[in-house]
């Protein structure tokens, strides 16, 4: 018995010490998570601010002055040192990030998540995502090596981090993943730049637009997707003069769409993805000093997409918010100009029918066979044997959807050709704009910009404002690029592109300001073919309007402006529906939701109900609008907002209003407002029940969430703030502005800036969310931009980098 229990014992021991050390489904090796001289105990400990760090191959000392807000502002001797100790800094506060993201871009995350992530990796992978990487670092091995000789130095930096770590040094995600990082290359920053290209791309249909036409009929497609809509407020002022462009749009070819029908999509990026920008000329300002904002409006997480930081040598001087992984300021200032995007939203993803011979080692084009090209994709699962995806390649691009994936065509494919395949140099233009004097440089820097589509404002102590739609984009022939295209017909190859100089852009308008929010960039007066890619049509109206109200702006009406909550959509569809809804059978609790809708002015405060309200009812209207798209087995996507809107005011008997499940009535818009109000104010009811009330900030349950996603611990939830999609201030569920920033001309620049997040990646740390109360609240903080190596009263630590012999 004495020895029985021995043996149990001891066999319990062995059991706890696998389960402590071994990972199990999601959850971490208990012993070593727990560790206290290497677990998370260890990640409470606060970032290093002062002192000596000793960093090989660095030229130079290099000082790193930190303010109060954790902002390093990095002053080197010259750019190389420059990039790597902007590579050691980023490491240092957000080493896990940038990791994940391209892990993410590269299709890696079954490394360390497991088998959950495959058809996740496969995507990404047959999306071409590294071989759009492969293709930016050739094109800068050819054509710039200095750019390149630069991501190489941030890397380094970035190593220089990694090697001083000890695993109880290791960012806490490590730990709970059970997996330790990597060396940085160049290839990672390129793949971060495709992750971001991916996440801007446009909205990309073509697909389902081709199901659309198949089922409705070239008509009904024309009204539903229009290519301008009957309000158009473009970027570039409809008075434009185009004259001077002299290359003429593709003639269009005796081409017809593939009308395949097709059963599924590969999952898209946000359509929510946008950003405001503006500037106002000093004419238009109190000051008399121009004065520009950019309001990025992407996934709020945590660590922070945006890293805000100073950068300087003895020849330039620029401040504002990085992208961990990338180099430069992407959307700031210097001492003489300042810079901020939008997307654009352009369609530069085009899709093909592709017909292989039998064992599918060619493809046809232009009646002949050519020879695939093979990419052999070896993805890793943590525990288990590798996956071996093999993707083929046609000059269109990788053939996305074929019988190996979400197809069952033995002997055809859809391939997709995206901008983001065809390599350039986009690190290039921030390294210039952050070193850029005017106006003529701030355009020379641009010219290396090839996806994804932005707009780039800009505003100079020179008084200048203008703003480009810059992109590599093909001059397309009328209509290409909505439909799956035959891929064997060269008359549907991109033809040529636009030159650059011939992109829309505008310089000091006579309105005296700028402005994007992700709108058509121009009228119908533009010689070139520029499909409605989801363009939107209530940002950008709100904001126009506001600068065409009067004739004097100040930062303080540019602080308003980023947090304006008016719900122009709303205001443009409640009156009619209130106005021709029949409320005669209405309950008393409906009516009285009713009277708090019809009392509502349309701001979508944190305290309001009418959002809440809206947002219930609009969407059961939607639904029940478009009920002709929920077809089985066939991808399809809804028409926009602002069309079906016009639609439900000024066509409200057309055929699509009635019901498709309803077969013995026709119904019309009217009744639709009815059906979907009684929907609606049920769901609330019991809303109100469970939760005490439906105000707009608790309805909306805006969060900030860790990148993985099921960490709550690590997130910050209920944050009271308003606004929401197609509003100024474009803050949804877990989506919106996730970077404010605020810029006046003088000489030196003034800034203000906000994120809804912290300059720190450890969740044990202050610097981790310090931001998010104030940013809810409609506050900024004072960019402490210094003029020199000098610290100043700004300052609490500074930190030295010493090169290490």
């Amino acid at each position: 018995m004495k020895y029985a229990k021995l043996i149990i014992s001891f066999i319990l021991t062995i059991g706890i010490f696998f389960v402590l050390n071994t990972k199990l489904g999601t959850i971490p090796p208990i012993g070593k998570f727990l560790n206290p001289y290497s677990g998370i105990w260890q990640n409470e400990t606060t970032e290093a601010t002062s002192g000596n760090a000793y960093i090989p191959g660095l030229k130079d000392k290099v000082t790193v002055h930190y303010d109060e807000q954790l902002i390093p502002h990095v002053f080197a001797k010259n750019e190389s040192d420059l990039y790597k100790a902007q590579g050691y800094i980023t490491a240092k506060h957000r080493l896990w990030q940038i990791e994940f993201q391209t892990f993410a871009a590269a299709g890696r995350l079954s490394e360390f998540v497991g088998e959950k992530a495959l058809d996740y990796d496969r995507r990404e992978r047959r999306r071409g995502m590294g071989y759009g990487a492969d293709q930016a670092i050739a094109y800068m091995e050819k054509y710039d090596k200095e750019t390149l000789g630069y991501i190489q130095d941030y890397a380094d930096g970035v190593n220089a981090y990694i090697s001083q770590l000890k695993p109880e040094d290791y960012p806490v995600e490590y730990k709970l993943l059970d997996y330790k990082p990597e060396a940085w290359t160049p290839k990672k920053t390129a793949l971060l730049l495709m992750y971001m290209t991916k996440m801007l791309a446009g909205y990309d249909v073509d697909l389902e637009y081709t199901n659309a036409l198949r089922l409705l009929g070239k008509d009904n497609f024309d009204l539903l997707f229009p290519d301008f809509f009957d309000v158009t407020d473009p970027i570039i002022p409809k008075e434009t003069d185009w004259s001077f462009i002299d290359v003429p749009q593709t003639p269009l070819p005796e081409s017809q769409a593939i009308l395949d029908t097709i059963v599924e999509t590969i999952a898209k990026p946000n359509p929510d993805n946008g950003s405001n920008n503006w500037a106002v000329s000093g004419a238009k300002s109190v000051t008399g000093n121009p004065i520009l904002a950019n309001d990025p409006h992407l996934g709020l997480n945590l660590p922070s997409i945006w890293f805000v930081m100073q950068l300087s040598t003895p020849n330039h001087n620029a401040f504002g918010a990085t992208i961990p992984g990338a180099l430069g300021v992407i959307s700031g200032f210097n001492q003489n100009i300042a810079w901020g995007e939008t997307n654009a939203t352009r369609d530069v993803i085009d899709w093909y029918k592709v017909e292989f011979n039998k064992d599918r080692t060619k493809y046809k084009y232009d009646n002949e066979w050519k020879d695939v090209s093979i990419r052999v994709e070896d993805i890793k699962i943590k525990g288990k044997e590798n996956y071996k995806d093999t993707v083929l390649y046609t000059h269109h691009g990788p053939v996305v959807y074929d019988k190996n994936f979400k197809s069952d065509k033995e002997l055809a494919g859809y391939a997709m050709k995206w901008i983001g395949h065809e390599g350039g140099n986009n690190q290039k233009t921030f390294i210039e704009l952050n070193k850029a004097k005017n106006y003529d440089e701030y355009v020379q820097a641009l010219q290396y910009w090839n996806a994804p589509a932005q707009n780039f404002v800009f505003a100079s102590t020179e008084g200048d404002i203008a703003l480009w739609i810059q992109g590599k984009f093909p001059n397309k022939w009328e209509g290409q690029g909505k439909f799956l295209m035959d891929g064997s017909n060269p008359e549907n190859d991109w033809q040529s592109y636009i030159p650059q100089q011939f992109n829309a852009h505008t310089k000091n308008p006579d309105r005296g300001f700028v402005s994007s929010a992700n709108q058509h960039p121009v009228d119908e007066s533009y010689p070139y073919y520029v499909f409605n890619d989801g363009y939107e049509t209530y940002r950008n109206r709100v904001i126009n309007d506001y600068f065409n109200s009067k004739d004097k702006f100040s930062v303080a009406d540019f602080k308003n402006l980023h947090n304006n909550n008016y719900n122009l959509k709303a205001a443009e569809i409640v009156p009619y529906m209130i106005e021709h809804m029949d409320t005669s059978s209405l309950t008393e609790e409906e009516m009285s939701i009713y009277n708090e809708i019809k009392a509502w002015k349309f701001n979508n405060d944190i305290d309001e109900v009418g959002p809440s309200i809206f947002r219930q009812w609009y969407g059961k209207l939607y639904k029940l609008v478009w009920d002709e798209f929920d077809v089985e087995d066939t991808a399809l996507d809804p028409p926009f907002t602002y069309q079906t809107i016009y639609l439900l005011k000024n066509n409200g008997d057309n055929e699509f209003m009635d019901i498709v499940e309803t077969k013995d009535k026709t119904e019309t818009a009217k009744d639709l407002f009815l059906i979907a109000f009684k929907d609606a104010a049920s769901q609330l009811i019991k809303i109100k029940k469970e939760k005490g009330d439906y105000k707009w900030a608790n309805y909306k349950g805006t969060y900030v969430g860790h990148l993985l996603q099921p960490l709550p611990a690590f997130s910050r939830l209920n944050i009271p703030i308003g606004g929401d999609r197609n509003i100024v201030n474009a803050t949804s569920e877990n989506h919106g502005p996730s970077w404010r920033m605020i810029v006046e001309m003088s000489s030196p620049p003034t800034a203000i800036g906000i994120y809804p997040g912290g300059q720190s990646g450890n969740p044990g740390s202050k610097y981790y969310d310090n931001f998010i109360d104030d940013w809810a609240a409609g506050k900024y903080h004072q960019l402490n931009f210094l003029q020199s190596n000098q610290a100043t009263d700004a300052i609490i630590s500074t930190q030295t980098l010493t090169p290490k012999n």
